[in-house]
C-alpha cells in the first residue's frame, strides 16, 4: 500500500498531508501570513515523525501545482522535486484549482474555485460535481478577468458552489451576475484539505522527467512583464 506525502503552498495556506494506502494517516494545515520557506520542510518533517514514517518508507511524493501566489507555488514544488529526486520517488502533480474543488465533494451541481489574481481578474476553473466524490472538469484552469468568467458560467445551468478564501472578494459581482444560482461555502470550509492531494495523487500517473516539471502559473510574473516591456521599448529606441 503505497505511502505518499502530500504538500501544498499555493496561497497562505500550508499543507502537509500523509496517507498509508486509501487512509490520511496524518495533516497539518496553517492559513497564516507566515513565510513558508521557513516552515514547510519543518512541518514535513514534524507530521513525518509524528505518523512514524521515515523518508525511505515514503512511496510517492504529490504536490499541488499551482496556480496562486508565485513564491508560495514555487516553494513547494520546489521542495516536492527535491524530494522526489533524492529520494528516488515518482511525483505526481495536481493543480491547485483541482484540489480546492475538492471542497465541493458532496454538492450538486457545479464547482467554481476562485483565486484572486488582482485588477480584477481570477484564477479559476469549473468542476462538475455529482455527490459522492463524483467530480469531473467542466470548463478547463484559467486565469481570466471576472467578467468573462461570470459570462462563461452563464452558459452553463448551474447551480454554482464558489469555493477558494477569495471567493467572498468577488461576492458582489458574482451574485449580480448568476443570482441564486450563486452558493457560497463557509468560510471554515471554503478550502479543500491536504488529504485530498493523497487522494488525488493515488489516482494519477508520476511526471515522466522530474527536472523538466515546472508549475503551472497561467500567466507571467508581473516583473517579467515589466521586463520584457522594457526590453521591447528599447530595442525600438535603438532604432
Amino acid at each position: 500500500m503505497a505511502k505518499i506525502l502530500a504538500m501544498d503552498t499555493s496561497s497562505y495556506k500550508l499543507g502537509v498531508a500523509v496517507s498509508d494506502g486509501d487512509t490520511v494517516i496524518g495533516e497539518y494545515m496553517t492559513q497564516l501570513k507566515k513565510n513558508h520557506a521557513l516552515r514547510l520542510m519543518p512541518a514535513v518533517e514534524s507530521l513525518l515523525q509524528e505518523v512514524g514514517i521515515k523518508p525511505a518508507d515514503l512511496d510517492v511524493i504529490a504536490v499541488a501545482k499551482g496556480p496562486g501566489s508565485y513564491t508560495g507555488v514555487r516553494m513547494a514544488t520546489t521542495a516536492a522535486k527535491t524530494l522526489a529526486w533524492t529520494l528516488g520517488l515518482p511525483l505526481v502533480a495536481i493543480s491547485t484549482i483541482e484540489l480546492m474543488a475538492q471542497a465541493g465533494t458532496y454538492f450538486h451541481g457545479y464547482v467554481v474555485p476562485i483565486i484572486d489574481a488582482r485588477r480584477q481578474t481570477v484564477f479559476t476553473g469549473a468542476y462538475h460535481s455529482g455527490g459522492a466524490r463524483d467530480i469531473t472538469m467542466e470548463l478547463p484552469d484559467r486565469h481570466s478577468s471576472l467578467t468573462d468568467w461570470l459570462s462563461d458560467l452563464q452558459t452553463l445551468d448551474g447551480p454554482f458552489l464558489f469555493v477558494g478564501e477569495d471567493a467572498r472578494l468577488h461576492r458582489e459581482a458574482i451574485v449580480a451576475a448568476l443570482g441564486e444560482q450563486a452558493v457560497f461555502a463557509p468560510r471554515m470550509l471554503a478550502d479543500a484539505r491536504p488529504g485530498e492531494l493523497c487522494a488525488l495523487a493515488s489516482k494519477r500517473e508520476p511526471i515522466q522527467h522530474v527536472h523538466a516539471f515546472e508549475p503551472m502559473y497561467l500567466r507571467q510574473a508581473e516583473a517579467e512583464v515589466n521586463w520584457q516591456r522594457a526590453q521591447k521599448d528599447r530595442h525600438e529606441g535603438s532604432y
